[in-house]
């Protein structure tokens, strides 16, 4: 499930039960009528692009992340990881001028939510191992190979 509020992309949700992205939209967006639409904030098209190939697509989609003023900061670092590149958990927190963050920047990994265009599937561990996915282990092992990450720790 993608959602937009207007052009800027809020979620992308793996999940199939919508029940709970649509709370969480309810909570960010109070009173605001949920509609379906063929292609939210043109995200839709842009990622068929993205898994044609087109790896640097995603950076055209605008983003509304809903969190905290940490949180913002990491999925920021995020969107700055490149395609065909990983981040650990400890270069965010540095990046982001928080050192010793390194378990509230996973914290704030995991509750990214606006998947694969927010590339928290790049971050792997310190040590290359890969780590947790809320889209779970092989989607993120996929998405990996398919930027041309092959680092065989991962796999």
């Amino acid at each position: 499930m993608v959602a937009a509020n207007g052009d800027r992309v809020c979620m992308l949700h793996f999940d199939t039960d919508e029940r709970g992205a649509r709370k969480e939209i309810a909570a960010w967006y109070p009173g605001v009528d949920v509609k379906a639409g063929k292609d939210p904030g043109g995200a839709i098209s842009v990622l068929r692009r993205y898994f044609k190939g087109d790896l640097e697509s995603l950076d055209e989609i605008e983003v509304e992340m809903h969190g905290t003023p940490f949180q913002r900061r990491v999925w920021d670092a995020l969107r700055a990881v490149r395609a065909g590149t990983t981040a650990s958990y400890s270069g965010l927190a540095a990046t982001i001028g928080a050192p010793g963050a390194i378990r509230a920047v996973g914290a704030a990994n995991g509750a990214n939510p606006v998947a694969v265009i927010v590339p928290c599937h790049r971050v792997i561990g310190a040590n290359g191992s890969l780590t947790g996915y809320g889209g779970g282990l092989d989607r993120k092992r996929w998405l990996l190979e398919h930027e041309g990450i092959v680092d065989r720790r991962l796999f």
